[in-house]
C-alpha cells in the first residue's frame, strides 16, 4: 500500500463520537469530494470516493445523522480520474441535506469555501474538517526534499478555509495553485506529522517519523564520502551515530526526560558536527567535556533502560548497520 493508502486505512477507523465533529468530517469530505451536483433538474449531493469502505462509512453517516437514502454506486475510471472509484449520492431530499450541511446558503447559493459554523468550532471540529478533506481528496508523499501532505481542493475559498483551520491546529499550511487547482500543501517534517496526528493517524505519524529520521541519517551517512580524512571521517561517523541514538532516545523517554539531560541531548543534536568540548562551550551555563559527555550517556542509558522494560527497540536499533557509535 501507498503512504497515502495507509493513512486514509487509519482515518476511516477514526470514530470522533461527538455530532459537531461528525457533522464536520461529513460535510468536508462531502466538499472536497464533489460537492453539489444539478440531476434532473433537481439538486443532488454526490461524493466521489476512491474506496468502498469509504464509501459505505460515508452513506452509513448520512443515514444516522441525516435520515437520507443514498446510494452508492461503483464508477470505474475515465478522462482524468483513472481507476474505479465509487460515487455516492443523495437526490432525494438533496437540496434539503445541502442545506442542512451548509454545502448551500439561505438563498440557495453554493458555499465555495466551508460553512463558518464549521470553521469556528473546536479544535476536534477543526481536526474532523481535515480528517474528511483528506479522506476525500489528500496524498502523503515520502520523506526528502520534495515531502509533503497535500490536499486537491474544490474551489480557492475551501483552501484558504482549510489554511485557516490548520492555522487553529498549529500546523502551518500553505494554499498554492498547481496547474490551475488550488492546493493545500504541509511541507515541513514536524508539520507534517502534526498534521497526520491531529487528523487521528497516529499510527501513520508514527512511521512516517521513522522514516524521515532513517532518510536524514542516511543523507547524513552518504555526506560522509566526501571526506578524504580517514579520522574526519571516523569521526562524522560517530557524530552521526550519537545523533542517531540521542534522537531515538528523546523519542522513548518523551516527556520523562530530565531537563539536564533534554539540554545535552538538544546540543547534540543542534550541533551535529561539533565534538564534546565544543558542545560545552555552547552550553548555558557552559559545561566541560566530560560533563557533556557524561549526561549524554545516561540519557542513551536510561532511554535503553525503558526501551527493554517496554519491549521495544532500544537507541541502538536507530543507528545505521555499519556505523560505530
Amino acid at each position: 500500500m501507498s503512504l497515502t493508502a495507509d493513512v486514509k486505512a487509519e482515518l476511516i477507523t477514526v470514530r470522533d463520537p461527538r455530532p459537531t465533529a461528525r457533522v464536520a468530517e461529513l460535510t468536508s469530505l462531502l466538499r472536497f469530494s464533489g460537492g453539489l451536483h444539478s440531476i434532473a433538474n433537481r439538486v443532488a449531493v454526490e461524493a466521489e470516493l476512491d474506496s468502498d469502505v469509504l464509501g459505505r462509512r460515508v452513506a452509513r453517516d448520512l443515514v444516522e445523522l441525516y435520515g437520507v437514502r443514498p446510494e452508492l454506486v461503483h464508477v470505474q475510471g475515465s478522462g482524468t480520474r483513472s481507476g474505479s472509484h465509487y460515487a455516492v449520492r443523495v437526490i432525494e431530499g438533496g437540496e434539503t441535506l445541502a442545506r442542512q450541511t451548509g454545502l448551500l446558503d439561505q438563498r440557495r447559493r453554493p458555499v465555495r469555501g466551508l460553512p463558518n459554523k464549521l470553521t469556528t468550532g473546536s479544535r476536534g471540529d477543526l481536526a474532523a474538517i481535515w480528517r474528511g478533506a483528506f479522506l476525500a481528496a489528500g496524498s502523503l508523499s515520502e520523506p526528502g526534499r520534495s515531502a509533503a501532505l497535500e490536499i486537491t481542493c474544490p474551489a480557492p475559498e475551501a483552501a484558504m478555509a482549510l489554511v485557516g483551520a490548520a492555522h487553529r491546529l498549529g500546523i502551518p499550511a500553505k494554499a498554492r495553485e498547481v496547474r490551475g487547482v488550488p492546493r493545500v500543501v504541509v511541507r515541513e517534517g514536524e508539520a507534517i506529522r502534526a498534521a497526520l496526528s491531529a487528523m487521528g493517524a497516529e499510527r501513520a505519524a508514527a512511521e512516517w517519523d521513522q522514516m524521515r529520521q532513517r532518510r536524514e541519517v542516511r543523507a547524513g551517512v552518504n555526506r560522509l564520502v566526501n571526506f578524504d580524512d580517514a579520522n574526519l571521517r571516523r569521526s562524522a561517523q560517530a557524530a552521526v551515530a550519537a545523533c542517531a541514538r540521542v534522537e531515538r532516545a528523546l523519542e522513548i523517554l518523551g516527556d520523562e526526560v530530565p531537563d539536564h539531560l533534554r539540554e545535552a541531548g538538544d546540543l547534540r543534536l543542534a550541533h551535529r558536527d561539533a565534538s564534546l568540548d565544543e558542545l560545552g562551550h555552547h552550553a548555558d551555563p557552559p559545561l566541560t567535556k566530560d560533563a557533556v559527555a557524561g549526561r549524554i550517556r545516561r540519557l542513551l542509558a536510561m532511554a535503553d533502560k525503558k526501551a527493554e522494560t517496554d519491549g521495544i527497540p532500544g537507541t541502538e536499533s536507530a543507528v545505521p548497520a555499519g556505523l560505530e557509535d
